[in-house]
């Protein structure tokens, strides 16, 4: 009896060690200075550890992904080693635009796009999310899980301050674990979207149990929008 107490004491300490450490890790992934975030990821990607993440073909975002771009332009941010660019239908875009902390990341990205034929079509830039901006406008503008990365209270005025590099009709598509694997949601990501279903105005929005994940398409709401086109005209 006393053994399993013990045990079960041992476990419980084990489980709070484990979300302070998550959450910890959150923290630093959202509020440490980008010189700091960038080091980081270089380390994550330097070895073999996202290997994993090489293969996504199946992805549940890209039949958003191919309707919205609709043979046009995206952004993504926070686009990794290349999965968005070198997955996706060839023909579903004319121009991709990825961004990235990681040099490590691009560079991978960079020679997948050489190896299947898409350099012309692909390009892929350094820059942090928070910080990052173009000239630019695009179909679709994507946060594939880097939207985690985002602070809760910096979402809304990141997602308005994107808005202006939409085209007319444009769409943001967010694509985010929001469940476990036993189907128990997580708080953040849940958040998250909550916080976009209020904020915005909300196109599609889908949840896909087999990947434990939510893809939400939605536009920045008429009145907010006339205001961010005035405020770059």
């Amino acid at each position: 009896m006393i053994d399993q107490q013990v045990s079960n004491m041992r476990n419980n300490n084990e489980s709070i060690t484990q979300r302070v450490i998550r959450f910890g890790l959150g923290a630093f992934k959202s509020y440490a200075p980008s010189g700091l975030k960038r080091i980081y990821w270089d380390k994550e990607y330097s070895g073999h550890k996202w290997d994993f993440a090489d293969h996504t073909e199946s992805d549940c975002v890209y039949s958003h992904l191919e309707k919205h771009a609709a043979i046009g332009s995206i952004l993504d941010l926070g686009c990794g080693s290349g999965n968005t660019a070198n997955e996706l239908a060839a023909n579903a875009y004319e121009k991709y635009l990825g961004v990235d902390i990681s040099e490590v990341c691009l560079n991978k990205a960079r020679r997948r796009s050489q190896e299947n034929g898409r350099a012309a079509k692909n390009q892929f830039v350094f820059g942090e999310i928070l910080q990052f901006s173009t000239p630019q406008k695009f179909d679709v503008i994507l946060f594939r899980e880097s939207l985690y990365h985002v602070p809760m209270g910096k979402i809304v005025s990141t997602l308005n301050r994107y808005s202006k590099n939409l085209r007319d009709n444009g769409v943001f598509i967010v694509r985010i674990y929001t469940s476990d694997k036993d189907g128990t949601p997580k708080p953040r990501p849940t958040a998250m979207i909550g916080i976009i279903e209020r904020e915005f105005d909300v196109v599609e929005n889908c949840y896909y149990r087999e990947f434990g994940a939510t893809v939400i398409v939605f536009r920045s709401r008429r009145e907010s929008y006339r205001e961010q086109r005035n405020s770059t005209r």
